[in-house]
């Protein structure tokens, strides 16, 4: 259940601006913005009639905000907790910085039309898709602290290797596009475990924990689009944020989360 939403938290943002091209087809921007709304009252409907309480009662908490703020602070003085919190929000972050910058760069500099563009977009979206059911297999097989240290590593060395390439404009769109997949795929194993290892940290309060998760990885990863902007919106500057993001990601892990991610049966030790 965990694996599959987070696949449409990581999908979502991938898959909106497609959708929100087609949109823009039969409608201007206002129209957008029509379907938004329309689209937010539905969830509220879906919601209210549709969600219902599974928790049962003697497991439920009580004591209001106070309560509340009591399991924020716990949660915000496990270490471990705050750095994958923090690992997963740096990884969004790399995934908002493509989102954000890769019409500009496709388009603009690199001359693809609309169809074009949409194309590689929606292989980008394919590869983050894939790797995100893919993870479901290897979890068979590897542990999620062994997968987050391999994704994250790949996906550092991969966005390492886009900003060399943005940089020297070797090898052209092709290897910009490449490295650009290989990111998001490492993206799409990273986001799964690192939340699911955070959580697996704070079961009490698995609904507080998962709050604070959403919030943080959102909040991380909206800063990536404006940075974008700010640094020119030319390739250089969505792959050093790209790459910014996937190499501090790895450097919370061994560094606040420290090195030898190693799982007992409850808890992560490192």
């Amino acid at each position: 259940m965990l694996s599959r939403l987070l696949l449409v938290m990581g999908a979502a943002p991938i898959l909106a601006p497609t959708l929100g091209g087609g949109l823009l087809r039969w409608t201007d921007w206002r129209g957008v913005f029509v379907a938004l709304a329309a689209f937010g009252v539905l969830l509220v409907v879906v919601a209210a009639l549709g969600l219902r309480e599974t928790l049962p009662t003697d497991r439920r908490q009580r004591g209001g905000v106070v309560a509340t703020v009591i399991v924020y602070g716990s949660l915000l003085r496990d270490r471990t907790f705050v750095g994958l919190v923090l690992v997963a929000g740096l990884a969004m972050a790399a995934l908002f910085a493509y989102v954000a910058g890769s019409s500009f760069v496709l388009q603009q500099q690199y001359g693809l039309d609309e169809q074009q563009f949409g194309l590689a977009f929606g292989a980008g979206a394919v590869g983050l898709i894939a790797a995100t059911q893919f993870n479901v297999r290897l979890l068979r097989y590897h542990s999620p602290q062994r997968i987050l240290v391999a994704a994250l590593g790949v996906g550092a060395g991969a966005g390492l290797a886009l900003l060399a390439f943005a940089a020297t404009g070797l090898g052209g769109l092709p290897t910009l596009l490449v490295s650009l997949w290989v990111v998001l795929a490492a993206a799409g194993l990273a986001m799964p475990n690192a939340p699911a290892l955070a959580l697996s940290r704070h079961g009490e309060a698995a609904g507080t924990a998962s709050a604070l998760l959403g919030a943080v990885q959102f909040g991380v990863g909206a800063l990536a689009a404006p940075l974008v902007g700010l640094l020119g919106t030319s390739a250089v500057a969505m792959a050093l944020v790209v790459a910014g993001g996937m190499v501090a990601a790895m450097a919370v892990l061994f560094v606040v989360v420290r090195p030898a991610l190693a799982l007992t049966s409850n808890d992560v030790t490192i």
